[in-house]
């Protein structure tokens, strides 16, 4: 299972279209960025901090096939990166990610299932 943080009201309107195209970065950067259950407090603490109105979708990463790389970021860590749109097949589950008053987040238990 792989992650992808996103903005309550992209993910919205992502299910009913049955597919999500991507977050601005990601348009930006060619590719849809995720993160493992182990990436994914520093995901949130580098890019999200105090950030309000997010979900956190876990994906089946088997159903993403060849379109889904593992890539060098910053300090040569891989991180999950798909090449094309998500389809809402390969989507699991979503769950609101709880701000915390300190602006660092509360993960849902499910993620290390």
């Amino acid at each position: 299972m792989i992650f992808k943080i996103v903005h309550a009201d992209d993910w919205r309107s992502a299910k009913a279209d049955g597919v999500y195209r991507g977050s601005a970065k990601d348009i930006a950067d060619g590719f849809l960025h995720f993160s493992t259950a182990e990436q994914l407090p520093g995901t949130l603490t580098r890019y999200y901090a105090g950030v309000r109105g997010l979900l956190l979708v876990a994906v089946d990463e088997a159903a993403l096939g060849e379109a889904l790389k593992y890539e060098a970021s910053t300090g040569g860590a891989l991180y999950p990166h798909l090449y094309g749109a998500l389809p809402r097949s390969a989507m699991r589950w979503d769950k609101p990610l709880e701000l915390r008053a300190d602006g660092t987040f509360n993960l849902p238990p499910e993620i290390y299932d």
